[in-house]
């Protein structure tokens, strides 16, 4: 697997930026056949930092209404990666 196609995109949400500031712990939406090892090395890679933990979960894909028929939404992988002291990402710098 090319560690340019694990990270989809980072988690920018009210909750995630939360955790972030309280428990350095940073959420990615990543490839679902990426592991855990996939995940640590793509973001020490893209952001040089020392990542100490990786938590994944995967969201199975919801039931939606497209007129009459009934179709599924793709399922998702969500990463939740813990940095070492002092070490922090910048998503949005200048602002």
């Amino acid at each position: 697997m090319n560690i340019e196609n694990i990270i989809l995109k980072p988690l920018i949400t009210e909750k995630a930026t939360i955790i972030a500031e309280k428990n350095n712990r940073y959420g990615f939406v990543v490839n679902t056949k990426a592991n855990k090892n996939h995940v640590k090395a793509a973001v020490e890679k893209y952001y040089n930092v020392r990542v100490v933990d990786v938590k994944t979960s995967v969201l199975p894909g919801k039931l939606k209404r497209a007129g009459k028929a009934m179709k599924k939404t793709p399922k998702t992988k969500k990463a939740f990666i813990k940095l070492a002291e002092g070490q922090k990402i910048e998503f949005f710098k200048g602002v």
